[in-house]
């Protein structure tokens, strides 16, 4: 990338609350110039203050896609890094889950970040380089019973980003994958009131019960401050030889060794007596 590091111009997606926030925020800080993109424009009065510039924007809406990058492009002429962070967690057992529902987690989580690419790469490589970073989660790297659809999205965003990564080398496109563990967020209360939702009524309510109080308790009392994967998603937009993957927050080590070490019906044990 030809620019200054402090001079990027930068894509964030998902930038209403959270890991994308505070991932906007440290890089307005470092002098980026930052498109804060979000279905949810008036979360992001903050870091319109801060210097940010708004984007309204569904990862499933195509028009609202296009629609951005043209706008950088007519404004800033590039783009230098495009930030994936845009998902959220829907939990149920599998035969719960309505396909309505498992098509548009799929739709977000997977298509939206993969359509996204496919509108950025043409600036990118015409204008000799860039940089994506998925933002995916140590959940694509195993599995929880009642998470299948979720984990589903993030085992593809792990195989997708490390396809892209080869594709994009000869171009001069870096991808870079950020893999959170447990951080402080919406994320789990959302996808926890999904569960309990979904599960009511059928033979699995007792164990999502279980599994909601057991996830509760662990993000309210061990889970890792959002700012530490914006402080990895900042390194990764900025230094100039990033590394291929970034993990940040309780588990993120651990757990991924755990699975590739351990005997698969160990981890099934070790995982169901956890979460029922």
């Amino acid at each position: 990338m030809k620019n200054a590091d402090n001079k990027k111009v930068v894509l964030i997606t998902g930038a209403s609350s959270g890991i994308g926030e505070v991932a906007a925020l440290r890089l307005l800080k470092r002098g980026c110039t930052v498109y804060a993109a979000a279905r949810r424009m008036e979360r992001m009065k903050g870091l319109e203050e801060a210097g940010a510039q708004l984007l309204q924007m569904d990862v499933t809406d195509e028009a609202s896609m296009q629609a951005a990058v043209a706008r950088i492009g007519q404004e800033q002429g590039r783009l230098d890094v495009l930030v994936n962070n845009a998902g959220y967690g829907s939990y149920g057992a599998v035969e719960t889950v309505p396909m309505d529902e498992a098509r548009r987690q799929m739709e977000v989580n997977v298509f939206g970040l993969a359509r996204l690419s496919q509108l950025v790469l043409p600036m990118m490589r015409k204008q000799g380089g860039g940089r994506i970073v998925n933002v995916a989660s140590i959940a694509g790297h195993f599995n929880e019973p009642r998470g299948g659809w979720y984990h589903a999205t993030k085992h593809a965003v792990v195989a997708l980003s490390d396809s892209m990564r080869m594709e994009l080398k000869a171009f001069g496109i870096d991808v870079v994958l950020i893999e959170p563990g447990m951080i402080a967020s919406e994320w789990a209360e959302i996808a926890m009131q999904h569960l309990e939702k979904i599960s009511a009524g059928t033979p699995y309510e007792a164990a999502a019960k279980r599994q909601a109080a057991f996830f509760r308790y662990g993000y309210a009392h061990h889970a890792t401050p959002a700012d530490r994967v914006g402080r990895s998603i900042e390194q990764a937009t900025l230094n100039r030889r990033p590394r291929v993957r970034y993990r940040d927050g309780r588990g993120s080590t651990m757990i991924p060794l755990l699975h590739a070490l351990l005997p698969t019906r160990w981890m099934d044990w070790a995982v169901r007596r956890m979460l029922g």
